[in-house]
């Protein structure tokens, strides 16, 4: 997701999930702590959770899917994984770093609420759900938190990852790099992301120099609106409703317009911001190991 959070994603946030764990964590007596102490007794989940909340304007939120979808928050922190799902190859990967806190961006059960019932009985959630169980291991989405923190910390890891922090003005929206072909900018994309294939609408030869980036689902609305009001060369995103804006991207070349679409895929495009969280965290917490497990491509390509 870019900077400016869809109103679109932001209605799909359930009204019914709660963050009155939070506000029981930001009661602890650890409130105040800028860092957690390396003592002889481990900082739990709830501690590293209040600490991260102190960083993010306006946290606790009073509405967020931003919750515990296992464990719970007293659970003391052996190691911490960032990752952008906590697929099961994850799961196992923190098994054996004897990690047991995972901070992941998008869901864990397959919807966006993590409603274990979303899709009745299921023996793939109930599966992953018990191996979380046994191995100890909390599960924390990071998502709505981790978007609004400032700069965005997934589209800051995307910046970082190009090689773009001093194009980047952060407050317009538009990053303008030095002139390049679509071509070369894809090659860019594939190199410095790990992307082995994207999609792109474009013509191959156009020169580009304003790019607009709306890393993950951040939806059509967005996607558009961003491509209206800032008239990029290229439109970056992580994924896209096909009927919504890739036909949009169409219909603007053939009335004219010389604008570009290039599609990185969901995971890989927000994956940098999970890397570029284990920067930023552990210097807060210099007692506890934080890595980044990357959760991959989950497509194959044929």
């Amino acid at each position: 997701m870019a900077e400016e959070y869809s109103t679109e994603r932001r209605k799909m946030i359930s009204d019914t999930v709660k963050t009155a764990m939070g506000a029981m964590i930001l009661s602890s007596p650890l409130a105040g702590l800028a860092t957690v102490n390396n003592s002889a007794s481990p900082a739990t989940v709830g501690e590293i959770m209040n600490l991260i909340y102190k960083e993010i304007p306006g946290a606790p939120f009073p509405q967020t899917v931003d919750t515990l979808k296992s464990g719970d928050a007293s659970l003391e922190v052996t190691g911490i994984i960032s990752t952008m799902f906590a697929t099961i190859p994850v799961i196992q990967q923190a098994v054996l770093k004897k990690a047991n806190f995972i901070i992941a961006h998008e869901p864990t059960f397959y919807n966006h609420t993590d409603d274990i019932n979303w899709s009745g009985k299921n023996e793939i959630v109930e599966k992953k759900m018990e191996l979380l169980r046994k191995n100890k291991i909390a599960v924390w989405r990071f998502h709505d938190y981790w978007h609004a923190h400032r700069p965005d910390g997934v589209r800051k890891g995307v910046v970082l990852k190009m090689g773009w922090a001093q194009y980047d003005p952060q407050s317009s929206g538009i990053i303008s790099i030095p002139e390049t072909g679509l071509s070369a900018l894809i090659q860019e994309f594939k190199k410095n992301l790990g992307i082995n294939h994207l999609r792109v609408i474009g013509n191959m030869g156009q020169r580009c120099k304003r790019i607009a980036l709306l890393p993950g689902a951040a939806g059509g609305q967005s996607q558009l609106r961003m491509a209206e009001e800032l008239q990029p060369d290229v439109l970056v995103v992580g994924e896209v409703h096909e009927w919504e804006t890739a036909e949009y991207i169409r219909d603007a070349r053939a009335l004219g317009k010389k604008i570009s679409l290039i599609v990185l895929g969901h995971s890989v495009s927000e994956e940098p911001g999970m890397d570029w969280l284990v920067s930023w965290l552990q210097p807060k917490i210099p007692g506890i190991p934080v890595t980044h497990i990357p959760a991959t491509d989950p497509f194959q390509w044929l």
